[in-house]
């Protein structure tokens, strides 16, 4: 059997190429892999993968003018019909750009004012469809397929739109497409999906819920819970070093307790270099105790520039950028990992006593490995990045409250709940193992390591 995997972007090669998921496949079907990765680049990732595999390059796509109106109509009467608090903050966001692109916009909203109904929306996404499907980039893809005629084509992500033309020639082929939901807030805080995938593969029970509300037209049977591939490397112990030898790596104390803390985007989390200042603030006066070594691993999108002042003013203060490299610098989908990325936060997750950062899926990954977590929610500028407080926009949004319902991470407040919380879960990490543990329990009904294999049981039944 042979399977097409569409992989558009940095985030798709960590999960479906990083992992154990490649191996899996490989030993079981012929693999052809569509991807986004720089020629020079490509020999990183081509010897992870054993078996018959192909490697051809997605094809770039860009929106005409009138597309893209109808995509970006599509998109806000989705956020309209839907409504979510993520999704009201998203669409009256300010548009920027030139007048051109914010007289589309201006066109967009009010079209998908008009159309945010289950009807409305269908009828966009036909149009739009429609018209994608002339362009010659699904010609090309057409004939690709029909030469190395596919069981079943899986995208690694719901969202970018340059999948469409690939998922638009298979189905004109009748051949079975998949996506799989990329992460736990996409469903409640982005727009629509891209491409009119026939399955989706989705983390747990509860986003099943969740995509049923949101996408009320696909039937439950198209909806299978599968996990998330990006955290089945939790699952596998030999890539875990002994505590000494991880401490020796980041050049800290093993007999000390290790604190990371977790950086976001740029643009999402702006006053991050400002948060890393009071936690080493506090820690210096002593208000964390216990002789607590701070680590820092900025985003992967983020280039970590911004963090210069704070490690020269604080030299005991542990920089470690991610291993991904910005291939195409400002396009945050040409930002890939490395393959030594996946080792290090395997036992970054493991061997830290605690993690502090904004509302990050961080959060998830040290619950998998039951470490307490710290929220950040006090702001450091006035007015405030985002034009309101950190409280009042990220712990609002509908993915992360089951985090603050279920206790599983202690919220800061202010810089003395901060040193607080710290100072109670390094004296005491059992607190809150229980919310932490039905935390991992909601998010994923699949456990870590196994949602390789519920991924290729999926495509199985779905290719016949």
């Amino acid at each position: 059997m042979i399977v097409v995997i569409v992989v558009p972007d940095g985030v798709g090669v960590r999960n479906f190429l990083l992992g154990p998921f490649p191996q899996l496949a490989a030993a079981r079907w012929n693999l052809y892999i569509l991807h986004t990765v720089p020629d020079d680049f490509l020999a990183t990732y081509a010897p992870l993968v054993d078996g018959t595999v192909q490697w051809r390059p997605l094809v770039s796509y860009r929106d005409t003018a009138a597309n893209y109106l109808l995509r970006a109509a599509t998109s806000y009467a989705h956020l309209y019909w839907a409504d979510t608090f993520a999704m009201r903050r998203k669409r009256n966001a300010p548009v920027r750009g030139s007048w051109g692109m914010r007289s589309v916009h201006h066109l967009a909203r009010v079209a998908g004012r008009l159309a945010a109904s289950p009807l409305g929306m269908r009828a966009l996404d036909r149009w739009h469809q429609a018209s994608v499907a002339k362009r010659p980039e699904v010609a090309g893809y057409r004939e690709l397929f029909e030469r190395v005629k596919p069981s079943v084509l899986l995208c690694s992500h719901q969202r970018p739109t340059v999948v469409l033309p690939a998922v638009l020639a298979a189905r004109a082929l009748d051949i079975p497409t998949a996506t799989c939901i990329f992460s736990w807030d996409n469903l409640t805080s982005k727009g629509r999906i891209a491409a009119p995938f026939d399955y989706y593969l989705v983390w747990s029970e509860h986003m099943r819920r969740e995509f049923r509300r949101y996408y009320p037209a696909i039937s439950p049977e198209r909806v299978h819970v599968v996990g998330t591939p990006q955290f089945d490397p939790y699952a596998d112990r030999g890539l875990l070093w002994e505590r000494s030898v991880f401490f020796g790596r980041i050049h800290a104390d093993p007999a000390r307790p290790l604190i990371c803390y977790s950086g976001g985007d740029v643009g999402t989390t702006p006053d991050d270099p400002q948060h890393v200042r009071i936690l080493m603030e506090l820690i210096r006066a002593g208000a964390i105790p216990q002789g607590a070594q701070v680590l820092l691993r900025p985003a992967p999108g983020d280039p970590g520039d911004r963090f210069q002042g704070v490690c020269r003013d604080h030299p005991k203060l542990i920089f470690a950028p991610p291993a991904w490299v910005h291939t195409r610098p400002g396009d945050w989908t040409g930002v890939l990992p490395l393959p030594d990325d996946v080792r290090f936060l395997a036992n970054l997750t493991h061997h830290t006593d605690l993690n502090i950062n904004v509302a990050s899926t961080m959060t998830l990954d040290f619950a998998i490995h039951d470490k307490p977590v710290v929220n950040i929610a006090f702001d450091v500028t006035s007015p405030p990045p985002h034009g309101r407080p950190l409280w009042d926009v990220f712990y609002q949004y509908e993915h992360y409250r089951p985090v603050l319902e279920l206790g599983a991470a202690r919220i800061a407040r202010s810089p003395a709940e901060l040193a607080e919380h710290v100072t109670a879960y390094l004296a005491c990490p059992s607190l809150d193992r229980a919310a932490r543990r039905r935390l991992v329990e909601l998010e994923l009904s699949v456990p870590p390591g196994e949602s390789g294999r519920a991924i290729l049981s999926v495509l199985d039944r779905i290719a016949g």
